[in-house]
Order: C-alpha cells, then structure tokens, then sequence
C-alpha cells in the first residue's frame, strides 16, 4: 500500500474504535431524557411524525435529480477520490451554513423550513461521495448502505454501536436485507435523527441568535456526515482489498 493508503487505515481503525465504544455516563442520560420525552408524546404525533420523516426522506432518495450522476468508474488512486470528496464536502458544508444562517435569521417559520432544505442537502452529498468512490447509486442495497451512514452520524453511540455493526462486510450482509423500503425501521430513523439534532435545532428557532445558530449548527452537521461517508467507504475499500488480497 502507499504511504496514503497506510494513513487511512490507520485513522479507520481509530474512527472504529470511536463507533464501538460504549456509551458514556452522559450519553446515557441524554439517552434516557430522551427517552422519557418520547413517552410522554402520545402516539398519534410519532406516528405523524414517523410518516412525514419517511415520506420526506424517501422523496429525497429517490428523487431522479439524486441518481443522474454516474459512479467514478475509471481508474483513480484512493488519495485522488479523497481529494474529490474533501472538496464536496467543504462546498456543502459553505452551502449549508449559509442556508441555516438565512432560516435561523428568518424566525419560526423559516426556521422549520430548515430541517426539508438542511435534509436535502445531506442526501445530495451522501450521494455525490457515494459516486466519488465508485458506488452506483441508482442501485437500491447502494441507497440503503447511505441510509446507514445517515444513521451512524446522526445516532445515539448505542445506536451507533448497532448500525456499525450492520454495515461491516456490507456485500454479504445487503442479501439478507428486505427488497421493500417499507420494511425499513422508520420510526427508529426519525426518533434517533430528531433526538440527535432536536436540541441544537430548537436553539435556532430563538430570535436573535438563531442565525448564528443555524449557520455553526450546519456546518457541523454536514462536516461529520462527511467524515461519516468518507471512512464508511474507506471501510468497503478495505473489505475489497482484503477479499482480493486473499
């Protein structure tokens, strides 16, 4: 391997590392705050929520702008289609800051037009760095491994724990995975998601500072899908590698 390639997998060891350690005294509590706030919601308002979540996300997902874009195919070392996804991640991070600083600045309406734009903008770099390293994306078990990594940055770390485990050696395990996306744990998606990024969200909604909010808060939340996507990948290419090194 080259000196690059030793580098990644030195830092996807530490990032898997980061994904299966257990959760820590505070994560706990901010579990079980959320939790008991889950149980007082009546039912009715998660399943709407539920609902409104999965038809969103699932409109984005498969929505035909998201799968016009072709896989990187041709020959490119892994640095060169790091590089290519570096400078994706960076536009969308630009991209994302500005939007949440202009809803966050925009009160309560503009502010719950957030979370569909801020939605829209994630699935569309999952999707370009999918492409980036090699992945067609118009293939369903290829949409289903973004939902993961969607999962995995936007989770609890016990949750987290879980999904990590479901995505390592990815090819064996998509054969066992239902070929209808109605199957899929929708209301865990929401419920983790809207608990992982509720807090930070809220604070956008306050007049005053839900500009500043907004921007810092989109930034970061799209610089660790980023990172996210990127070692979920490196993770494949190094199943690959070690397959054909067999």
């Amino acid at each position: 391997m080259s000196p690059y390639e030793d580098a990644v997998v030195r830092e996807l060891n530490t990032w898997r590392l980061k994904m299966m350690r257990k959760p820590s005294a505070m994560n706990r509590l901010s579990k079980n705050v959320q939790v008991r706030l889950n149980r007082i919601i009546p039912e009715k308002v998660h399943q709407a929520i539920t609902l409104a979540i999965k038809q969103m996300t699932r409109a984005v997902l498969f929505g035909a702008e998201f799968l016009t874009r072709e896989p990187i195919l041709h020959h490119l070392t892994l640095e060169e289609r790091e590089k290519r996804a570096l400078d994706r991640i960076a536009f969308y991070k630009t991209a994302g800051a500005a939007e949440g600083g202009v809803t966050g600045a925009g009160g309560i309406l503009l502010g719950l037009a957030d979370f569909p734009i801020l939605l829209a903008l994630k699935m569309k770099l999952l999707f370009e760095i999918a492409g980036i390293y090699g992945y067609p994306i118009n293939e369903y078990k290829e949409r289903l491994y973004i939902m993961h990594i969607f999962q995995l940055a936007f989770s609890s770390q016990e949750r987290r724990q879980a999904v990590y485990e479901q995505m390592t050696n990815w090819d064996a395990q998509s054969q066992q995975l239902p070929d209808d996306i109605n199957q899929f744990d929708w209301r865990t998606f929401q419920q983790e998601y809207r608990d992982y990024i509720d807090l930070a969200k809220m604070a956008q909604l306050v007049p005053g500072i839900g500009a500043a909010v907004g921007l810092v808060v989109n930034y970061r939340l799209l610089d660790s899908l980023g990172k996210t996507a990127m070692n979920a990948y490196r993770m494949r290419w190094v199943e690959a590698r070690s397959l054909e090194m067999k």
